[in-house]
């Protein structure tokens, strides 16, 4: 058996472009991944078949999970043949967040396939796997702090993070994210975030200019009760920014201060379900020795 760690990933500025003619869209995304992570653990079997368990209740345990179509992608990629194998989920990445949650499992499945077959793929060869079963497996994959184009697949690497405390709030309900990408095909965007401020931040690793840069379009068009209140909470608890991550509906704020992003955690549980105080990490998967 390997077990992973599967990191989740916030949005510091996610831009759409524009809606490309195969119908993905053409992203701006710089991505931080973050100390909350799902624990994947595959292990072979004798009957060549796909199997999934998980912690959680609202998740699919069949062909519909991400995890299951990164296992039959590694196979049909390596030709490898399937000799059955059990994937088992821990999730505590919060479902339907904005988080990459469901990305993360396919990339964490990714690498330990990798590890129990001996196959020896590159990050490059998994991440090219990853894409085909989901825009944001390839960065799930190699994590940290990175820039993201294309439909998420083009990936450049960039200066860390420095050292902060993320909060994360959740609230009950979950966003829709094809929904949500067709709000902006009908609606549009009525602002541009400043990309080459936040690059020029990232790379001087100016955590307040960073913080007060962060911006994400689907902000102008998808509605999220109770997000208004949960930035004021974090900005008067301290927080240098405040964002809302992917297609919503999780909000997170960056604080210098561990005590002030607690103090914000407090004061938010009666908008949000799920509230994490996490750190930014450098990786997206780690195989758990």
């Amino acid at each position: 058996m390997v077990k992973v760690k599967a990191y989740a990933k916030v949005n510091l500025m996610l831009d759409i472009l524009r809606k490309r003619c195969d119908n993905y869209h053409e992203l701006f995304m710089v991505m931080q991944s973050v100390g909350v992570y799902d624990t994947v653990s595959v292990e072979k079997r004798k009957d060549r078949k796909i199997t999934i368990t998980a912690n959680i209740d609202d998740i699919p345990l069949d062909s519909s999970n991400i995890a299951w179509k990164a296992a039959e992608a590694f196979f049909k990629y390596t030709k490898i043949k399937n000799p059955g194998i059990h994937i088992d989920l821990r999730k505590r990445i919060p479902h339907a967040a904005g988080l990459a949650g469901g990305s993360a499992d396919g990339a964490g499945v990714l690498v330990a396939l990798n590890e129990i077959f001996g196959a020896e793929l590159t990050e490059e060869e998994l991440c090219e796997i990853g894409v085909k079963i989901g825009a944001d497996v390839p960065f799930c994959i190699k994590g940290g702090t990175l820039l993201a184009q294309g439909i998420g697949e083009i990936l450049h690497k960039l200066k860390p993070l420095p050292k902060c405390f993320i909060l994360l709030a959740k609230p009950e309900f979950g966003v829709n994210t094809g929904k949500a990408y067709g709000l902006f095909d009908t609606m549009g965007k009525t602002h541009n975030p400043d990309q080459l401020g936040m690059l020029c931040a990232v790379q001087s690793r100016d955590l307040k200019t960073i913080s007060e840069s962060m911006e994400n379009v689907f902000e102008q068009f998808v509605e999220v009760p109770g997000r208004i209140e949960m930035k004021e909470i974090m900005r008067e608890c301290g927080a240098l920014g405040v964002c809302m991550s992917g297609s919503g509906p999780t909000v997170f704020g960056i604080f210098e201060n561990k005590e002030q992003a607690q103090e914000a955690a407090e004061k938010i549980k009666p908008y949000a379900k799920d509230i994490i105080v996490t750190t930014p990490v450098s990786k997206g998967c780690k195989i758990v020795k």
